[in-house]
Formats: structure tokens, C-alpha cells, sequence
């Protein structure tokens, strides 16, 4: 079809003027239907500017829709931003536009080329996804240079969801998963929802966070909450969880008893805090101390795990031991002024954190610790 007349509100912000519609999908994979001005780093002339296009991403978006066809709870509620340097007809008493795809096309993409492309791979596997509608809101009149700035505005000004929030979001999904009648969800999500490691991990923060005795009371920034009092937030917090403690390699996922894992994990942070916090080791309850104290759990509870305490003196005197055999420029890890503010904690990188575990964990093989037969708590 050469015409599409559509049912559209006119909106003015400003000098701009856009209007709010739906297109069908077999309107938008129409050869020649719209544009995307890409960037090409080696043309100084290219007048250019949007990203380039990540296939994989857009095959994510593809697969979700062609699951979502079968259960018809695909959804894209975020428009699509097309503009064209041309005018739209616009009946005002029927409140439908024109649009003469000979003359007004292609339409520019100012924001959505990943939709548009997932939507397209998504029609070429399952033909049902051709009547699928997606909002769209197309900019009248404004020409190549504004339409880069806008894209310029609309990618600087919009703020992605807090990772915090995600995260509270995947936990409540987790929870929901064999209650709840779930959409169809993308399945990088689903199966982090399936796994349930970030709800695990969102628990034992919040136990930490709230618990009485707990070193961490008060000092973790939990999802949509001031930061009045806190040390870390709880997205860094929950991400050194599940890489190190949920984990396989991890002895603590052997107990099988998510109450006696959390208090195990409370007790090993108290152990911590008796051997180095003097008041002043405020570094240790930043992401530095976090990070390497989650990854040296995994060879500190295994060798609990051949002693069969896990009381907080069991550990106290571990870790006292292991400090004590630290070597090197890390030797100075077990005393409370190395994690003092400024101090050489303060300056760990990634790469240092695992040497300072890798030493730690050297010190712990040197320490005999007799085995036992019950578990303690």
C-alpha cells in the first residue's frame, strides 16, 4: 500500500509537533518504510548518528515476540521515535494522519532501531507477528540536524532502572514463579529468575542489613532508599553474593537450609568485624572489603567445613591464625589500620583484591585446625 491512513493525536511540545499512533508491523517492514542514519566513524562527511546495530540484542527482542504469539502476552509499550523533514496530513475531524509512503518515506529513526529490527527478524520466523502493533509517535517537519539532537536528548536524558530495583524485581519474580501466572518473559530474565540466586542474595542483605549484632546493620543502600548512614549499596552487595558465596564451589550451598546459611554468613562477617574493626576500618564495609571477603569465603568455609564449626570463636581464631601467616605486601591485611580510611585498602583494584585472596588463602593452608563431628552454630 502506498497509503496508510491511521488514527493518530496530534501533540505539541514546543515548536515540535508529533503524532501518537500505532503501526502494524506488515506497515513497517514495508521496503523502504523507514531509516537509520548511522554513524560511520571513518566518513568525516557522514552526517550520521545513531549507534550501530547490535544483532544480538535485537535478536533477543525477536525471540521473546515469537514466544509471546503462541500465549499473546508479548508486549512493547515504549514507542518508537520516527521524524520526517515533511508534513503529515492530518484530518482533525477524524483524527487520522496520511501517510504517503511515496512521498513521506522512508521515516528517520530517531529512537527504537533495536524494536524495529527484532520485530522484523521476529515476522521473517512466525508471519503472526506481521499484525502485531507497536506504539510509534512520528515528528513532523524537522529536519536531519534536529533529529540528532533529539536523538542526542532522548539517549542522554533517560535513565535506565536502578540495578537495586532490578534486582528487587527479579527477587519478587523468583518468589512468584510457581504461584503466579507470569508473561512471557525475555529469557536472559527467566532464567535468572529460575535460578532464584538473586533472591537468595536479596535475603541475606536484607538479614545483614537488619539483624541484631550484625556489623552490617544500617549500613547497606537498599533499592529507592537516601543514603543517610550507609557504606555500599545493595546492588554491589547482592552482585559479590552470587558470584561468590551462591555458588557451586561455595561449601555453604551444601547445607541445603537457607536459615542456617544466612546465619553462618552472619556469623563469618562478625568474626570479621571482632578481627578488624577497631572503629576506624571503615574501608571494610566498602565494596573493596566486600569483594574480597565474599571470595575468600569459598576456601574459608571449607576449611570450617573439615573443623565442623561455624560458631563466631571458631571463626575469630581462624582467621586470627591465617592473618597471622599473611606474606608479602599484603601482610598487613589482618590489622584493623590497613582498612582504615586512605589507607591501602582504600586503593584496591580488581586485580589486587585477588592477589590479597590468593595470599590469604596461601595462610589458611598453613593453619591445622582439628576436625569435628557436629555442625555447630
Amino acid at each position: 500500500m502506498s497509503k496508510i491512513v491511521i488514527p493518530a493525536a496530534r501533540v505539541k511540545q514546543g515548536a515540535l509537533t508529533l503524532y501518537a499512533t500505532a503501526l502494524r508491523v506488515k506497515d513497517i517492514v514495508t521496503s523502504n518504510f523507514y531509516s537509520v542514519e548511522t554513524l560511520d566513524p571513518a566518513d568525516e562527511a557522514s552526517d550520521g548518528y545513531q549507534r550501530l546495530l547490535n544483532t544480538a540484542r535485537a535478536k533477543k527482542l525477536a525471540d521473546y515476540i515469537i514466544k509471546g504469539q503462541d500465549s499473546h502476552d508479548a508486549f512493547l509499550p515504549t514507542s518508537v521515535f520516527l521524524a520526517t523533514d515533511k508534513t503529515v496530513p492530518f484530518n482533525e475531524k477524524e483524527s487520522t494522519i496520511e501517510i504517503d509512503t511515496s512521498i513521506l518515506c522512508p521515516l528517520s529513526v530517531v529512537d527504537g532501531q533495536h524494536r524495529l529490527e527484532g520485530l522484523k527478524m521476529a515476522a521473517l520466523k512466525d508471519s503472526r507477528v506481521l499484525d502485531f502493533e507497536i506504539p510509534v509517535n512520528i515528528a513532523v517537519g524537522l529536519p536531519k540536524i534536529a533529529q540528532m539532537c533529539h536523538f542526542l536528548i532522548v539517549n542522554t536524558t533517560q535513565k535506565s532502572v536502578d540495578k537495586a530495583v532490578e534486582q528487587r524485581i527479579i527477587a519478587r519474580l523468583t518468589d512468584a514463579l510457581d504461584v503466579e501466572d507470569l508473561p512471557s518473559l525475555p529469557k536472559w530474565i527467566l532464567k535468572t529468575v529460575e535460578r532464584g540466586e538473586v533472591e537468595k542474595a536479596i535475603k541475606i542483605v536484607d538479614y545483614l542489613n537488619k539483624a541484631e549484632g550484625s556489623p552490617w546493620k544500617g549500613k547497606i543502600l537498599m533499592a529507592n532508599s537516601d543514603g543517610d548512614g550507609a557504606t555500599i549499596n545493595q546492588r554491589s552487595f547482592v552482585k559479590a553474593i552470587v558470584k561468590y558465596v551462591l555458588t557451586a564451589n561455595n561449601p555453604l550451598s551444601s547445607f541445603n537450609d537457607f536459615e542456617k546459611e544466612k546465619k553462618i554468613f552472619l556469623n563469618y562477617w562478625r568474626a570479621v568485624a571482632a578481627q578488624l574493626d577497631d572503629g576506624n576500618a571503615s574501608v571494610l564495609y566498602k565494596y573493596n572489603g566486600v569483594e574480597l571477603f565474599c571470595k575468600f569465603s569459598i576456601p574459608f568455609f571449607m576449611k570450617l567445613l573439615d573443623r565442623g564449626s561455624f560458631t563466631v570463636p571458631t571463626m575469630e581464631k581462624l582467621l586470627g591464625d591465617c592473618f597471622e601467616n599473611v606474606e608479602g605486601d599484603y601482610a598487613g591485611v589482618g590489622h584493623p589500620d590497613w582498612w582504615s580510611k586512605g589507607s591501602k585498602a582504600s586503593f584496591l583494584n580488581a586485580g589486587a583484591i585477588n592477589v590479597v585472596s590468593q595470599e590469604m588463602s596461601k595462610a589458611l593452608h598453613k593453619v591445622s585446625m582439628n576436625t569435628a563431628a557436629q555442625i555447630e552454630l
